[in-house]
């Protein structure tokens, strides 16, 4: 599938041998988001035993369809070191929106083709209600060829699942735009998911354009009281029905996961996802550890995507200050993105000795008030430099906190360190 040399550039990305790459690949454990008729400058791959990556949604919404501003929000999250982005957009020229993000991006780019097979059918016959199964495969198609590295296909959530939603009342109801699109289309239609009825479909436009599949968990939690419940765990185990089918044709293919999870399930959550997917890559949205902290769900974000991937998550969605609010702005992607890489590498750090290197280096730097070297190894460097020019020490030996009670110079003053 991929070329030796290829293949060294990315083990030697991850610091890991190549045969502890190609075993993994093998195994389905690690994939490779490249779509074959893409180039890119950065390739990634994501799984077990590698750094822990982040992905960044950016595209636009009904209600907000510039295009201008989602390929800035990309540069952002180039620079701050996202390691793929996904176009999510719903709103104005979709198929437009994606060929300049897939122009423009350095990074693997994920799509969800049931927004833009949706809006066709608002657009042809006035309700997504209206559209055919073949107009879906047909936009799958369509974004393969383009370029599409990974999509979100929502084929886990089954016609039968519809009636946990009734009988358990749950408190947040569907909060996947893809799988509340699925699920109405269902219930009006009376007829079963198509992305799971004519899965082979599926398989065979991801393997001719070698797109990664990514199992979308439409009845994934949206709120603290929904966590693990019984429409999230359905769905899981027939995820893991079709990882198998994946493989069996070949395809690549990793699982997303919760959603809004109490912090004392997260680690559960990624064990349960483990056993049932088969040791497939698992990218957790989130997951958020409580429902309060609106404006700050970056941090909250942060919180459950550290446990998560300490735990096992091996990819993480960026979530925005924005989340649940509206539509993020360029400050907002910033922010999600610096958030998901602490929370990466808090945990790469433990796993991987240049991680730990870069720590060891700013901390040198600190203890010595060397703070041009102190910025160099900032994620935010022009953040951590205004905090100084702020406080008009820039170039000084103390800072305004602890001032001429600096307690590193004063232990410098005797004998106790060296």
């Amino acid at each position: 599938m991929f070329e030796k040399t290829f293949l060294q550039q990315i083990a030697d990305n991850e610091k890991v041998s190549l045969q502890f790459l190609q075993t993994q690949l093998a195994s389905g454990r690690v994939v490779i988001l490249k779509n074959n008729q893409r180039e890119f400058i950065r390739p990634v791959a994501v799984g077990g035993g590698l750094k822990i990556k982040i992905n960044t949604n950016i595209g636009t919404s009904t209600e907000k369809i510039g295009q201008d501003q989602e390929l800035e929000k990309l540069d952002i999250a180039l620079t701050y070191g996202t390691d793929t982005v996904m176009d999510l957009s719903t709103g104005g020229d979709i198929p437009e929106m994606l060929d300049s993000i897939l122009a423009r991006s350095t990074v693997a780019v994920g799509t969800v083709p049931i927004y833009e097979a949706a809006l066709n059918g608002e657009k042809k016959y006035g309700s997504f209600d209206e559209m055919r199964p073949d107009e879906i495969f047909d936009c799958l198609d369509r974004q393969g060829s383009a370029g599409v590295d990974f999509f979100t296909i929502h084929a886990g959530i089954r016609r039968e699942f519809l009636k946990f939603l009734k009988e358990e009342k749950r408190t947040a109801g569907i909060v996947s735009r893809g799988g509340a699109i699925l699920a109405r289309w269902m219930d009006t239609n009376g007829q079963e998911n198509p992305l799971y009825e004519s899965f082979d479909t599926v398989l065979d436009i991801a393997k001719k354009y070698n797109v990664t599949i990514s199992l979308g968990d439409a009845l994934r939690p949206g709120a603290l009281a929904d966590s693990t419940d019984r429409g999230q765990l359905a769905e899981l185990h027939t995820l893991g029905e079709l990882v198998k089918r994946c493989w069996k044709k070949g395809v690549q293919v990793m699982v997303e996961g919760p959603g809004h999870i109490r912090i004392d399930e997260v680690a559960l959550n990624m064990q349960m996802q483990k056993k049932i997917c088969f040791g497939a890559p698992f990218y957790v949205l989130g997951p958020l550890t409580t429902d309060i902290a609106c404006g700050y769900d970056h941090i909250t974000s942060s919180i459950g995507g550290a446990i998560a991937a300490l735990s096992g998550a091996d990819f993480l969605c960026v979530v925005t200050p924005a989340e649940h609010l509206r539509h993020p702005d360029c400050e907002d992607i910033k922010l999600g993105v610096i958030a998901s890489k602490i929370a990466a590498h808090s945990v790469d750090l433990l796993r991987f000795p240049d991680e730990w290197e870069r720590d060891l280096k700013i901390s040198q730097a600190r203890s010595r008030r060397d703070w041009p070297e102190v910025f160099r190894h900032c994620l935010d460097k022009e953040k951590a430099q205004k905090y100084r020019e702020s406080a008009k020490l820039s170039q000084e030996d103390i800072c305004s906190m602890c001032g001429t009670f600096c307690s590193l110079k004063l232990i410098e003053k005797c004998n106790l360190v060296k």
